[in-house]
């Protein structure tokens, strides 16, 4: 093995020593740590995808923490390891290390979180290499043997390959995930628009959501135009579908499991969605869609041609015409839609 690259990454020094003494198929063990939510945890399949390939006689273990559980890859991986989150704060210190020390040794450690439990599941398990994406230097010169250059620019997707392209390894673009599930049949073809988020801030105005389905429904005719609803009481469609109770192609779908959300989303012409972990199982399911993003635009957006984004700007949240106008971009680009 070796590194392919000269300048922009951090690495400790000598470390070409100790990597030109390895080779891709002595790798044994792999720990990938991603302490993270629904939408970073099911990214993370396509550096899970590419890590089996590049090393393919490694038994790859999964670091997760309690408190995000959902949307684990576990097809992908030999062996998920958990540590306690924010959902058991009654766990004492000593079992906390003791739970944090069964990582084990390994041969690579890849911290895909960079997060305080991250970094102390790093410290606290040996690894001929461990190698992150933090964002400060002094955490990559206490922690990582390298560390790749992070940043809210750039897809984050693309920037956890990083570590992998480092040692020379090509993967695939766009990226692959192979996502379970098979796609929901209906009589008619959908679009499915999300309105709910992980907090109220992040959520696009129920009014421009109204105005974007009276105007997608008359756009595409042919197609149902249904509202995906979440689980808080700010992500209900109620105030979002009353003025539009008499336009037959507009409607509200449940799902109620992760298996009948991806299901649902693979069926889709296209997901419109705030930036949320639906959408995010949306991207991993291949189907096209639209984020409509109030902040850190640029680090969630797959740069392939079915996905778009709106954004908001100085003047306050993106706008109906400028979300309906991705829409179409991307729709224009994946379906022969009759209008």
């Amino acid at each position: 093995m070796k590194l392919w690259f000269t300048k922009g990454v951090w690495k400790r020094k000598n470390i070409e020593n100790k990597i030109k003494q390895l080779s891709f198929s002595d790798i044994k063990k792999i720990a990938v740590i991603r302490h993270a939510a629904l939408g970073d945890m099911v990214l993370t399949r396509s550096f899970l995808i590419e890590a089996r390939k590049a090393f393919p006689n490694a038994k790859i273990t999964l670091s997760i923490v309690s408190n995000y559980t959902r949307g684990t890859p576990e097809d992908l991986v030999d062996r998920v390891h958990i540590v306690h989150g924010s959902d058991q704060k009654d766990v004492s210190l000593k079992n906390r290390y003791k739970r944090i020390k069964e990582l084990g040794p390994q041969d690579i450690i890849f911290d895909l979180a960079s997060t305080s439990r991250s970094t102390m599941t790093c410290l606290f398990n040996k690894a001929t290499l461990k190698i992150g994406f933090p964002y400060r230097k002094i955490q990559a010169q206490l922690v990582f043997d390298i560390a790749i250059p992070r940043s809210d620019l750039i897809f984050e997707g693309c920037n956890i390959l990083c570590m992998l392209n480092a040692f020379g390894v090509k993967t695939s673009y766009p990226h692959q995930y192979e996502m379970p599930g098979t796609p929901l049949q209906r009589d008619k073809p959908y679009i499915i628009y999300f309105i709910g988020a992980s907090t109220p801030v992040r959520i696009w105005p129920s009014k421009n959501f109204t105005g974007l389905l009276k105007l997608m429904s008359q756009d595409y005719p042919n197609h149902d135009h249904l509202v995906l609803e979440g689980i808080n009481k700010w992500e209900t469609a109620d105030k979002i579908l009353a003025p539009l109770k008499d336009i037959n192609n507009i409607g509200v779908i449940n799902a109620d499991t992760i298996d009948d959300t991806v299901s649902l989303l693979k069926g889709a012409d296209l997901v419109v969605s705030n930036d949320t972990g639906v959408r995010h199982l949306a991207i991993v399911s291949e189907t096209p869609t639209v984020g409509i993003m109030v902040d850190d635009p640029f680090r969630y957006w797959p740069r392939f041609d079915i996905h778009d984004i709106a954004t908001s700007d100085e003047n306050g949240p993106a706008s109906v015409e400028q979300v309906r106008s991705c829409c179409i971009n991307v729709l224009s680009k994946t379906s022969d839609l009759s209008k």
